[in-house]
Order: C-alpha cells, then sequence, then structure tokens
C-alpha cells in the first residue's frame, strides 16, 4: 500500500528518497551504459566519447586472437569451472542445510570456520592455496586449486542462504509424508526438494554467478590458464580499443540470461504451485 499524507497526497519524504534512489541507480549504471553504448563504435573509435560511427567491428574483433588474447581459452575454462562450482555449492549447502536443523558436537565451531572464509582477504587465501599446491608438487590449476579458491567463497554464502531457506521450512511437511507411509529418501525428494526448489535455484545462481566473475581468490591459484576475468583484467594492461568495452557487454550479457533464467524458473515453479492451489481449493 502507498505511503501518503491525511490530504491524500504523498509526503515531500517520498519524492525526496525516490529521487536520491534515482540518483544512485544512475551512479550504479551510468558508467557500465557507457561502456555498452562505445561498445558499438565504427572502426575509428576509440575509449571514450565522442562515438565515431556504429558497428559490430569491436564484437568481431573479439574472435582474432592476436589482438585480444585467449579469449574463447579464457571462456572454455570459466563456463565449466562456473558450473561445477554451482553444482557442488548446490549439493553441499543443501546437505549442510539437512545437518545443520539439528544440533550435533561441533555444529557451532564449523559454522564459525565456513562463515570465516568470508573475511579473509580474498588475494591471501588464494595465495595461500596456490602455495600449498607448490608444496605438495602439485600443478595449479582452473580444475584443480582454482576450484578450491573459488568454493571457499560461494559455500559460505550459499550456506548462508540455505540456512535463511530451511528457517522458513516446517518441519510438519515430512512428518505428514512419513504418516502416509513415505520413506525418508522419498519424502526429501517428493516434498523437501519441490518445496525448497526456488531457494535451491537462487543458491546455484550465487554459486554460477560468484564463480564466474571471482578474481581475487582465483589471481594466485588458476595456474598459466587464465579465467576469463583475469583475461579481462590482463587485456586492461595492453588492449587500447574497444574491444574490451565489447567484451564487457558481451560478458554481461550473459550474467543477465543466466539471472533471467534463473528468475524465470522460479516464477514458473510459483505460478505452478499457486495453479495447484487453487485447484484444490476448487
Amino acid at each position: 500500500m502507498a505511503i501518503t499524507s491525511t490530504s491524500g497526497r504523498r509526503p515531500w519524504t517520498f519524492y525526496a528518497l525516490a529521487a536520491f534512489f534515482g540518483a544512485y541507480v544512475l551512479f550504479l549504471y551510468g558508467p557500465m551504459l557507457c561502456i555498452y553504448v562505445l561498445s558499438f563504435s565504427g572502426p575509428q573509435g576509440g575509449l571514450s566519447f565522442p562515438m565515431r560511427g556504429f558497428s559490430l567491428h569491436w564484437f568481431r574483433q573479439l574472435i582474432d586472437q592476436g589482438d585480444t588474447g585467449d579469449l574463447v581459452g579464457a571462456i572454455s575454462r570459466s563456463l565449466p569451472l562456473a558450473l561445477v562450482v554451482m553444482v557442488i555449492t548446490v549439493v553441499v549447502c543443501f546437505a549442510a542445510g539437512m545437518a545443520f536443523r539439528t544440533r550435533f558436537p561441533g555444529s557451532g565451531v564449523l559454522f564459525a570456520l565456513v562463515v570465516a572464509s568470508l573475511v579473509a582477504p580474498g588475494y591471501v587465501l588464494g595465495i595461500g592455496i596456490g602455495l600449498m599446491f607448490q608444496l605438495l608438487g602439485w600443478e595449479p590449476t582452473w580444475y584443480t586449486s582454482a576450484l578450491g579458491a573459488q568454493l571457499s567463497w560461494t559455500l559460505p554464502f550459499g550456506l548462508l542462504i540455505m540456512f535463511a531457506i530451511f528457517g522458513r521450512f516446517s518441519r510438519s511437511y515430512e512428518e505428514a509424508a512419513r504418516d502416509l507411509g513415505a520413506r525418508p529418501l522419498q519424502s526429501l525428494r517428493l516434498v523437501v526438494v519441490p518445496i525448497l526448489l526456488p531457494g535451491i535455484i537462487a543458491v546455484a545462481l550465487f554459486g554460477f554467478t560468484l564463480s564466474y566473475d571471482e578474481f581475487a581468490r582465483t589471481l594466485q591459484s588458476v595456474g598459466s590458464n587464465n579465467t576469463l576475468p583475469i583475461e579481462i583484467w590482463s587485456m586492461t594492461q595492453n588492449v587500447t580499443s574497444p574491444s574490451i568495452y565489447a567484451l564487457g557487454t558481451v560478458t554481461t550479457a550473459v550474467s543477465f540470461v543466466v539471472i533471467g533464467v534463473a528468475l524465470g524458473a522460479i516464477a514458473l515453479i510459483q505460478r505452478r504451485r499457486a495453479a495447484g492451489i487453487a485447484m484444490r481449493r476448487a
């Protein structure tokens, strides 16, 4: 319900807060919009305004490995890594959420150790993982050491979200399922997972996006083959054309597509639930 005064008009504070929020959004997305616009510059375009022409020239330049680095290789590493991190984050956080519903010896200490990874400096943690692999005689790679470094970032976030999800889940649903003869695995598969599915999708989205753009923890643990964020960072040192803006536009579009798919899946699940409740009431 909208906030209004006794005369039916909104108070001046409403417009002040709306203006402040609009300024914040402009400050947040204004530089990004400039990058998106400049990425469509013509062949003579530069890194700043005024914009010279309009074309897809700099997007085509991304395919040229000599000008923009190993982008294809970086993407071929970042996407599988993000998917693996997403799956592991969902499975581990869901299992932890089920386990932490009941107190067990050392649960408080274990939770503190997991959450402590959030406040640990990312560079320091990445360096530590890289050094550990070198001391053990293992070669740091994007699918071993970088995977572990990114999980130290995604698991605490996923665990906190999963705790919030389980905090709103009533165990009476499981009890009802078992009263009807369901075995524990059946109750988990047919009752718990479907009810918590929107939250599980949210954890998966966090795991994918946090891994896809992770830089600090990955920089010192990825080895000789860069992931996409590190490749973009290296491009800023030697690429002086709008092709780097084109890359930013592409990666942002991928992120929005992933977010849109996740939100669409959640909306579809909620719509089906509402339709099912309406049919049962009818």
